[in-house]
C-alpha cells in the first residue's frame, strides 16, 4: 500500500467510529422502515444518515481531492468502478438485525485505486470491535493481529452464509440446497452472522473457516476482502475463478482446500452485476 493512502486511512477508521456511535445511540423510535428491492431489504433513516455523515466528513477532509464515492444508499441502480480513488461505503450492514435489535451491525468502509483495493475498515459498532487492514501490512482486531484457521479438513469447519433478500422460490430452492449439500459433507456447523462484512471479518480471525453468498453487492464486502487477504485468506468467485468485487458472489476463505470444497457444493444462480455488466460464466 502507497504511504500516500496512510491519512485517508486513519480518517477511515475514525470516521467509522462516529458512525458507530451514531447507530448505537438511535433508538427504536428513531427506526423508520422502508424497503428497497423486496419486503426484507430494508433500509432505515438511520442508514441514509450515517452515509450522509461519513460522505460529508469525507469531502470536508479531503476537499481539495477528486475522489470518487460508491455507497449504499446513494446507489439508485448500477455503479461503475474506475482507475479515480474511491470510497467504497456500507454505513449501516446488518439493517434487519438492526432494525430487530440483533446485535451485529457493522460500518463498512473500503478505499480502491485503479481498481485496487487499498485498505478496508469495519466497525462492528454493538460489539465495538474496530477490524482494519491495508494492503500489504496485515489485519486487525482493535491492536491484535489477525490470522486466518489452519483448518484444512472441510469436515472439522464452521462455514458462514447468509440467506439474502430475494425471496423467490427458485433461488431460496438453490440457497438451501446448496446449505444441505454443505452440511452433509458433514461440517461441523452453518451459521450466519447476518452481516457480509462481519461474516468476512470472522473468516480473518479464524473463528470460521468460510463465508459465501451470492446476491452480496460491492459495498457490502470490500472493506472486508481487504481484511480477509490480510489475514493470509483468500477470494474466489462462486464459480472458483478470481474474485471480481463487482460479480456480486463470492467465496472467502481460510485456504484453497476449503474454498474449492465448497465450490463443488454451491449452485450457482443469475445475479445482475453491480456495474450492470453481463455476468461472466
Amino acid at each position: 500500500m502507497a504511504d500516500d493512502w496512510q491519512e485517508e486511512y486513519n480518517f477511515a477508521v475514525e470516521v467509522a467510529r462516529k458512525a458507530g456511535a451514531v447507530i448505537r445511540k438511535a433508538g427504536e423510535s428513531e427506526i423508520k422502515i422502508s424497503t428497497k428491492s423486496s419486503t426484507v431489504d430494508l433500509v432505515t433513516q438511520t442508514d441514509k444518515r450515517v452515509e450522509k455523515i461519513i460522505w460529508t466528513d469525507l469531502q470536508s477532509k479531503f476537499k481539495d481531492k477528486n475522489y470518487s464515492f460508491i455507497g449504499e444508499e446513494s446507489t439508485e441502480t448500477s455503479c461503475v468502478l474506475t482507475d479515480n480513488p474511491t470510497w467504497i461505503i456500507d454505513p449501516v450492514d446488518g439493517t434487519t438485525n438492526f432494525v430487530h435489535g440483533f446485535p451485529f451491525v457493522a460500518v463498512s468502509i473500503a478505499f480502491a485505486v485503479n481498481k485496487e483495493l487499498e485498505f478496508g475498515v469495519v466497525y462492528s459498532c454493538l460489539e465495538d470491535k474496530m477490524y482494519k487492514a491495508q494492503r500489504g501490512k496485515g489485519a486487525f482486531c482493535d491492536d491484535e493481529q489477525l490470522s486466518v484457521s489452519d483448518v484444512k479438513d472441510i469436515k472439522k469447519s464452521i462455514i458462514i452464509s447468509e440467506h439474502g433478500t430475494d425471496r423467490s422460490p427458485e433461488k431460496v430452492k438453490k440457497i438451501f440446497s446448496t446449505m444441505q449439500r454443505i452440511l452433509c459433507i458433514p461440517v461441523h456447523g452453518l451459521r450466519g452472522s447476518g452481516t457480509a462484512a462481519t461474516n468476512m471479518c470472522l473468516v480473518a480471525s479464524g473463528a470460521v473457516e468460510a463465508f459465501f453468498e451470492i446476491g452480496i453487492h460491492c459495498w457490502d464486502i470490500a472493506a472486508g476482502a481487504v481484511i480477509v487477504k490480510e489475514a493470509g485468506g483468500m477470494l474466489l468467485d462462486v464459480n472458483g475463478k478470481p474474485f471480481d468485487l463487482m460479480s456480486r458472489r463470492m467465496v472467502s476463505a481460510n485456504n484453497n482446500i476449503i474454498a474449492q470444497r465448497i465450490i463443488k457444493e454451491i449452485e450457482i444462480f443469475d445475479v445482475i452485476r453491480d456495474d450492470g455488466q453481463p455476468q461472466k460464466t
